[in-house]
């Protein structure tokens, strides 16, 4: 079991990584609660295949443990989702003294995280990632929101969890596809933070010779997949650290997300899997930057055949340039009426950009929907 400190301006706390944390869980939830009353979310996925043993954990521990199983899926992460977890909670007895469990994935550990952040004014939270893409993103960081039918995440907070345990053993129950959608921010870090991370996820990738990539890397769990999942915490725990609150160094994690929450939002979240949108983000980023002359073309390839890999879906039939690009000036990262796009210059190396010409967007998003780009 490997444990990581991180230590925010709002106080620290532990993640814990490795096979068998799930049984450990009420254990290490008692080094920073104690025993009380607790209301596990979790999804009609996740629940049936690790609910049991993760209440028997908090039981066996001496906390007071009752499940909510949401149905699933990016529509969750709505009001009136979190309107019934109020309920949940109340009707659970949850009081100041009491806590939140998330155990899923990132609309879980978002939804859950808003909730124990706006309930009674604020309960601590416990993030329990069951996914690669929670596991190394949603879960670090204390970003914690609910998305409104215009946007993504447009209504939220920062509110760290008390404590996060990964259980990698988890991953090996994750469909392809979304083992894929965690790999694009493993990806992301590798261009934004360290060009070592993205060499070596490169190599890895072009030695799969087409088989599935969870398979390759799950076989390699050994070696490989605890040192990506690690490296990725540890990263975004230095960026978080040094930036809880998103004023300068922490908007680079937004890296492929301006491009891809645009898409989500354009398709009304019923198309993409959220890393597979900022998958095609990063690719069209990357492509405004060579636009833009701030990067090579030949890096930008390399970055674009690492994402090629992760299978991402080609467009939906009929989305077209002018429902995204009308999606974009919702996002939240925008100053004023200018957008921000976090850009590559550099294998390792972004920056922000205010305001690019749009229509040079414009012909991002035309390339990226003609198929051009991944």
């Amino acid at each position: 079991m490997l444990k990581i400190k991180l230590r925010t301006g709002s106080g620290a706390y532990p993640v814990y990584l490795g096979r068998g944390i799930l049984d450990k869980l009420g254990v290490l939830a008692l080094s920073r609660l104690p025993a009380c009353p607790l209301l596990v979310v979790s999804d009609g996925n996740v629940a049936p295949l690790y609910g049991a043993n993760c209440l028997e954990s908090l039981r066996r521990a001496g906390f007071k443990a009752e499940l909510a199983v949401l149905e699933g899926g990016e529509k969750d992460k709505s009001f009136a989702t979190a309107l019934t977890l109020y309920t949940s909670a109340l009707e659970a007895g949850l009081d100041r003294h009491t806590a939140i469990v998330a155990l899923g994935g990132g609309v879980v550990g978002d939804l859950a995280g808003f909730v124990a952040a706006t309930y009674l004014r604020g309960i601590p939270y416990i993030q329990v990632p069951t996914t690669l893409l929670a596991m190394v993103d949603s879960s670090i960081g204390g970003k914690v929101a609910v998305n409104h039918p215009l946007g993504k995440n447009l209504i939220g907070a920062f509110y760290q969890p008390s404590l996060v345990a990964g259980d990698t053993a988890t991953l090996e129950t994750l469909p392809p596809r979304e083992f894929n959608a965690g790999l694009a921010e493993l990806v992301k870090y590798g261009v934004i933070w360290e060009q070592k991370l993205f060499i070596h996820l490169e190599s890895l990738l072009s030695r799969s010779s087409g088989a599935p990539l969870a398979a390759v890397l799950l076989r390699a769990r050994g070696a490989w997949l605890p040192w990506l999942i690690a490296r990725a915490v540890a990263i975004k725990g230095e960026i978080v650290c040094r930036d809880e609150r998103e004023k300068d160094l922490r908007r680079i994690l937004n890296f492929g997300h301006t491009f891809g929450h645009a898409l989500e939002a354009a398709t009304e979240y019923g198309y993409y899997l959220h890393g597979e949108a900022v998958a095609c983000g990063m690719a069209m980023a990357a492509r405004l930057a060579v636009l833009l002359k701030l990067l090579s073309p030949g890096e930008a390839q390399r970055i674009g055949r690492v994402l090629g890999r992760l299978q991402v879906p080609p467009p939906p039939r009929g989305l077209s340039r002018e429902k995204v690009a009308a999606a974009l000036y919702y996002d939240k990262k925008k100053e004023g009426e200018e957008l921000i796009f976090i850009l590559p210059v550099a294998l390792g190396r972004v920056i922000a950009c205010k305001g690019p010409p749009f229509p040079l967007v414009e012909q991002v998003l035309a390339e990226y929907l003609e198929g051009a780009l991944l």
